[in-house]
């Protein structure tokens, strides 16, 4: 785990190299076909030569819920296990990660109809509004949530609207262990590592490059092919995007290209800030290894100034030896 930049994918494929592991994606905008440059997804000969599981699984029109991320993360650990082999989970959605660990409340499944009603009220009054709506009827969800995350307040309005009940009383249920998907530590021995860069204008510096990068390698064009689109907009999970959807501002003219380079570079850095905040409060539920000794451990690597292999180096001597890079993150 670890915030974007950080250099997942590269330790991800490095480890590959040293163990039976088969890569997972766990990146809420890599599943979606299309969007290969401003996702920052592995080119074609890393994929080639480390495949990676979920990876353009999903046609950007098409929503793509944490629920059916666990369920498909289950199924390919499943498969990879089962052919003797490690599933190695690398990404930087954290809600997805936290799903998979601790399991899902048993949530009803979205209506299309409900939730661009919701959207359509947010449109016009603002997801600060729909956020003390939500407070109003669900104070305890509304106090986990910022004003402006507004999936994640659309599906806690729209639970309440679908089943007349708050959101925090469903998931109440799944930790008493009444219904919802078991967490996955239960069926698996876990080990979490995160990339927790110390120098945080190192990470500035290697986002904006990395941004650059993406406009050299055609992101305008890639983005401009699908606002193309008839059925795409920027209402949709896959265009709200970080970087997608400043450059279609910018293609709509609302943007300039400056203005564009620094709101997406601004965006991403506070992308990371969020993931690195997750991170500091990381815990997971323990579960029993080999040893017979449970781990809740989250191990962290500073990347700042290392290779890649001397990353490789470091995760190996955890997996290997347990907790001699144990150390918070701060």
């Amino acid at each position: 785990m670890g915030p974007t930049a950080s250099g997942k994918t590269d330790l991800a494929v490095a480890l590959r190299e040293h163990l039976a592991v088969e890569i997972i994606s766990v990146d809420a905008s890599q599943v979606y076909r299309h969007m290969d440059i401003g996702t920052a997804k592995p080119d074609r000969e890393t994929l080639q030569h480390a495949p990676h599981r979920l990876i353009d699984i999903r046609d950007p029109g098409e929503p793509y819920s944490v629920a059916e991320f666990v369920s498909d993360a289950r199924q390919a650990m499943a498969e990879i296990s089962a052919n003797g082999r490690i599933p190695l989970l690398a990404g930087g959605t954290m809600l997805y990660f936290r799903a998979l660990l601790q399991g899902l409340a048993d949530l009803p499944p979205g209506d299309k109809a409900i939730r661009a009603d919701i959207e359509k009220q947010a449109e016009q009054q603002g997801w600060p509004h729909m956020h003390a709506l939500l407070a109003e009827k669900d104070p305890e969800t509304a106090a986990r949530l910022h004003p402006n995350h507004s999936q994640r307040i659309a599906r806690a309005l729209e639970v309440m609207r679908i089943t007349g009940k708050p959101l925090s009383v469903w998931l109440a249920r799944h930790q008493r262990g009444e219904a919802g998907t078991p967490p996955i530590g239960r069926d698996y021995d876990l080990y979490q590592i995160a990339l927790v860069p110390a120098q945080r204008d190192r990470l500035h510096a290697r986002i904006a490059t990395r941004f650059e990068g993406m406009l050299t390698r055609g992101l305008l064009e890639e983005v401009a092919q699908l606002r193309g689109r008839s059925d795409l907009s920027t209402t949709l999970p896959s265009m709200r995007a970080v970087g997608y959807r400043q450059v279609w501002q910018h293609l709509d003219g609302v943007l300039s290209y400056q203005d564009m380079v620094t709101d997406a570079v601004a965006a991403t850095r506070q992308l990371a800030k969020r993931q690195l905040t997750w991170l500091r409060n990381w815990s997971m539920p323990a579960t029993s290894h080999s040893k017979g000794t449970p781990d809740e451990a989250l191990y962290c690597i500073e990347p700042d100034s290392l290779s890649v292999q001397q990353m490789a180096s470091k995760a190996l001597k955890i997996l290997r030896k347990g907790a001699i890079y144990k150390k918070q993150c701060e």
